[in-house]
């Protein structure tokens, strides 16, 4: 099995996200470090399509920059362009299999789609 994670390597739930993919001998992990290759904004909606989530749920709320640019009150369109952007406003850790995305926070429900 295959699983791509978008990881952060200075965030510890994307570090213990990646420990438990790396500890799964099944598993062929391909890591992303989205703040040096971010994801499109076509990519973002893909995977937000996938893990059942709005642009909104997969934002890091409390940011500066999500301050700074009014993205409480923002629409998910706006949010998606800011998340393109500012890759820093991505909630990590991202996982993806054949079976699905999940966010994993917290890292037991990435178990879902292994």
């Amino acid at each position: 099995m295959k699983a791509t994670i978008w990881h952060n390597p200075r965030c510890s739930k994307s570090r213990e996200m990646l420990a438990l993919l790396e500890a799964a001998p099944w598993i062929e992990v391909e890591i992303v470090n989205y703040l040096e290759t971010p994801p499109s904004r076509a990519e973002l909606t893909r995977l937000y399509e996938r893990a059942g989530l709005t642009p909104r749920e997969g934002l890091r709320k409390g940011e500066p920059i999500a301050k700074e640019l009014g993205l409480a009150t923002a629409s998910d369109d706006t949010i998606l362009d800011a998340m393109a952007q500012h890759p820093i406003l991505i909630e990590r850790p991202l996982v993806e299999t054949d079976k699905g995305v999940r966010l994993g926070r917290p890292p037991e429900k990435v178990r879902e789609i292994l």
